[in-house]
């Protein structure tokens, strides 16, 4: 095996170490902020499905006990490993390309727009993984029930065929009052029945059902703006990390494997909170996007600029940051043992 082979293998391996202490560590954050994402516009005088972020997790805690923070894990766990690792290799391989461009004058040095679309390409790269595995676990992490006994529209029909039998045996008023409540049922109904069509049990049974009824184009749905948010926030994500490990070794003049650990998470902490300021609105805008409805009788959005349009009419600019909170508190930690599992998996492997 060449030595370029050997250093990608490397940097697989120490990559997908990263992403599997990032799922483990991320995932209940994850999994409330995009419940807090995703969750209905309450009608006028209904009360939101959850109030915040500790609102959400007391829900989740007390509907579905710890396990329902962990819902989707294994598609990401598989997903995220091979994700991060793409994402490592392409950075990996920009950093030797420019390298080779700068000529030995710069010491391996890279300048900060370098750095920037270095990370940017391992972005676009990830995507290509990351698309379908996060929408899948997004769809996972938003089903809270259990699999429907009869389909939406045969519930709203006997909902209809009760409240006109009630109209024929009870008073006006009565009458009046039942036909009401069960227009108010349908319509705070209609938001959340467009994804109970299909019920998952796993993320393989949500890859068949998805791809069988939709094909590749279901399971890539919403990867446009997944594209966006990749390119733009692992521009960020890796030229922050970058910048400071480069900094570091200048000031204190040591090679890279010798900065201490507690640097290295503290320089992934500050990587993560790069990435997540810069990209959360679009993040939402995916999400809200990756769990709408597969056809057009179903589907809220007709694209990510008609999301964002629903969004700032419907919630204003504070819809652009709804479970930016738990997305926030995940930020540090999850990308402190990312980078933390790559660069002492690096030292292992060198």
């Amino acid at each position: 095996m060449s030595s370029d082979s050997m250093r990608a293998v490397k940097d697989c391996l120490s990559g997908t170490a990263g992403g599997i202490l990032q799922v483990f560590v991320g995932q209940p954050f994850d999994t409330v902020k995009v419940r807090l994402q995703t969750m209905p516009t309450p009608l006028p005088g209904q009360a939101p499905l959850y109030t915040g972020t500790a609102d959400c997790v007391k829900k989740t805690l007390s509907k579905e006990g710890l396990k329902g923070f962990y819902k989707g894990t294994s598609t990401p766990l598989v997903g995220v490993g091979a994700c991060v690792s793409i994402q490592f290799v392409t950075l990996q391989a920009m950093k030797r390309y420019y390298n080779t461009q700068n000529g030995p004058s710069a010491n391996g040095f890279l300048t900060n727009s370098q750095l920037y679309i270095a990370g940017a390409a391992s972005g676009i790269t990830n995507s290509i993984i990351s698309g379908p595995v996060e929408h899948i676990r997004t769809r996972l992490q938003v089903q809270t029930g259990a699999p429907p006994a009869i389909s939406s529209g045969v519930t709203v029909n006997a909902t209809a065929a009760i409240a006109a039998q009630g109209v024929k045996t009870v008073g006006a008023e009565t009458s009046a009052v039942v036909a009401t409540s069960t227009q108010n049922a349908v319509k705070a109904g209609a938001q959340g029945a467009k994804n109970t069509a299909l019920f998952f049990t796993g993320p393989v049974d949500a890859v068949q059902k998805i791809y069988a009824e939709y094909g590749l184009r279901g399971l890539y749905k919403g990867q446009a703006v997944t594209m966006v948010r990749e390119f733009q926030g692992y521009g960020a994500y890796f030229a922050a990390y970058e910048y400071l490990v480069q900094r570091a070794m200048r000031l204190e003049n040591k090679e890279r494997s010798e900065l201490s650990t507690v640097k290295v998470v503290a320089f992934g902490a500050c990587a993560g909170y790069a990435m997540w300021a810069t990209v959360y609105p679009i993040d939402v805008i995916k999400s809200k996007l990756q769990t709408d409805g597969f056809t057009s009788a179903t589907r809220q959005y007709s694209s990510a600029l008609d999301c964002a349009r629903q969004t700032f009419v419907k919630e204003g600019v504070a819809g652009f940051f709804k479970g930016f909170a738990p997305c926030i508190l995940r930020a540090a930690p999850a990308n402190a043992v990312t980078f933390l599992g790559f660069e002492m998996a690096m030292r292992l492997l060198r």
